[in-house]
C-alpha cells in the first residue's frame, strides 16, 4: 500500500483510541471491537495517528478521508513565484523603457520574478559586454520597486539577460 495510513485489517495495534464518524469518542477499544463498530456503520477504520499511545483511529469512509487529505495538502502549498519576461532592444527609446520599467515594477510588486532580456540581433551579439550591460542598466535605473539581482547579467540565447527579485 503506497499511502502512509493503515486501514481496516492492515492496522497492527491491538488497542486503539477510536473516534466515530460524527466525532464522538468511543475510548480505547481492541482492534476487533473497533473493526466491528466500523462494519456496523458500513465505514472503514483508518489509523490517523499511529505514533500516539495508544494509536488513534477514526471510523469514516476511506474515499472521503483521502479527498480531505488531498484538499489539506493542496491548501498548505506555498504560493509559486512566477517569472515574467520583458524584452528590450539596444535602440529602445526612453519612453518605451519607462513603460517597460513600470511593467517590471508592477510584476515585482506582485511578488513575481522578472527576467529582462536585452535582445541582440545580428552583429549586435558581438558588441562589447560593458556597452551591453550599460544598455541593460538604462531600464534597471528606471524601476521604482526595490529589487535585487537574482541572476545575471549573463549571455542568453537571445542576447543578455538579468533576473530580478523583490527585495525585502
Amino acid at each position: 500500500m503506497r499511502n502512509k495510513e493503515r486501514i481496516n485489517n492492515r492496522i497492527r495495534a491491538l488497542q486503539l483510541r477510536v473516534i466515530g464518524a460524527e466525532g464522538e469518542n468511543f475510548g480505547v477499544l481492541s482492534l476487533e471491537e473497533a473493526l466491528k463498530k466500523a462494519q456496523e456503520h458500513g465505514l472503514d477504520l483508518i489509523e490517523i495517528s499511529p505514533d500516539a499511545q495508544p494509536p488513534v483511529a477514526k471510523i469514516m469512509d476511506y474515499g472521503k478521508f483521502r479527498y480531505e487529505q488531498k484538499k489539506k495538502d493542496r491548501g498548505s502549498k506555498s504560493p509559486t513565484v512566477e517569472t515574467k519576461s520583458l524584452q528590450i532592444k539596444i535602440g529602445t527609446g526612453e519612453h518605451d523603457l519607462a513603460l517597460k520599467a513600470r511593467k517590471a515594477s508592477g510584476f515585482l510588486k506582485d511578488g513575481n520574478r522578472v527576467k529582462i532580456e536585452l535582445f541582440l540581433g545580428g552583429r549586435a551579439k558581438y558588441l562589447d559586454k560593458k556597452f551591453l550591460e550599460e544598455r541593460l542598466n538604462r531600464i534597471l535605473n528606471l524601476i521604482t520597486e526595490n529589487y535585487k539581482i537574482a541572476d545575471g547579467p549573463k549571455r542568453s540565447p537571445k542576447g543578455l539577460a538579468v533576473v530580478l527579485e523583490r527585495s525585502k
